[in-house]
Formats: C-alpha cells, sequence, structure tokens
C-alpha cells in the first residue's frame, strides 16, 4: 500500500489516498540457521506500476468518486509509467525477538535509491513493515494541481503484510 498526503494553500480540496498495489512478486530467500539465519535471508521484490489502485481516498471537500479514482489512477501513469518498481536487499538487521529492519535498493522511474524498510513481526511467520520514499529523489517531480495551490507531498508512504503460511513457496 501506498500513502500519500497533501500540502498546500488548497490542500482541503484534496484527499490523501491510500494505493495498492495489485500485480507484485517477491521472493524471500532465507539459508539454514547454521549459514547465518535470518539475517542472511535475502530479499528481491518486483511492483507492477500498471497495477495501482486507489482504494481509498480521506479528507478533500467531497467524496471521492469512481470518476475521481478513474482520473488518479491515468494521472498516475502518466507520471510513473506503467513498468515495474523493483527492490533488492542488501542487508537484514534483527533487533530483538520480534523486529528489524531489510536494507537494499529501490528502482523507480530509472532511478535507484537506498531504502530502509521498517519490519515487525508481530507472530510468527507474519511480517508487517513501512517505509517512507521521498518522490524527487527518483526524479519524480510531486504531483500539483489546482494551478499549484494543492501539491502531493513529496514523502510516499509504503506499508506491507507478508504471510509465509499464505505464501507460495518454490
Amino acid at each position: 500500500m501506498l500513502k500519500t498526503g497533501r500540502v498546500g494553500v488548497a490542500a482541503r480540496a484534496g484527499h490523501d489516498l491510500t494505493i495498492e498495489v495489485t500485480n507484485w512478486s517477491a521472493v524471500i530467500e532465507v539459508p539454514a540457521e547454521d549459514a547465518g539465519g535470518v539475517t542472511a535471508a535475502t530479499v528481491s521484490a518486483d511492483l507492477d506500476l500498471g497495477s495501482l489502485q486507489v482504494r481509498e481516498g480521506t479528507g478533500g471537500v467531497k467524496p471521492l468518486t469512481d470518476s475521481d479514482r478513474a482520473d488518479i489512477k491515468k494521472t498516475i501513469g502518466g507520471i510513473l509509467g506503467t513498468g515495474t518498481a523493483t527492490f533488492t536487499s542488501s542487508r537484514v538487521i534483527r533487533t530483538g525477538a520480534t523486529g528489524g529492519a531489510i536494507e537494499g535498493s529501490l528502482t523507480l522511474n530509472g532511478s535507484s535509491q537506498p531504502v530502509r524498510l521498517q519490519v515487525a513481526e508481530p507472530t510468527p511467520g507474519h511480517y508487517r513493515g513501512s517505509a517512507t520514499i521521498v518522490q524527487s529523489a527518483f526524479g519524480i517531480k510531486p504531483y500539483t494541481g489546482l494551478f499549484g495551490a494543492l501539491k502531493l507531498k513529496d514523502e510516499v508512504g509504503v506499508e506491507f503484510e507478508v504471510d509465509l503460511d499464505r505464501a507460495q513457496s518454490s
């Protein structure tokens, strides 16, 4: 899930959006415990940018309509295209029994930047995580509307959940 926010003089007119990446795949490889265990794991993910769907819009002067959702999807496609964003881990850090971070590189819009995903394991095999992505670091100019009076924040929140019991293994 992607979480956007808004700023500017006309921020009240816009919506904070929750956008789902509906088509993605990830590979998590965890070597045997004697080879370093979870901290030696590697994670890679491919996110289909053409699969982004607006799930919720909060705030704003009027509720988000289906037409608004379609317009937003079209605008996102014009900004990001319909390619793939990729994440590749470089290091897994365990902090305590149920938390940690995954550091790696995110490639988006032809640019790669370091990213740190904060990860928690609320129950065994079930992971939740988050990160903040700065659009301008990837050469993306945040969306503006109403002649610049409404602006999308440069920072976009990323949230994810992975349940290894429901994942397909190969």
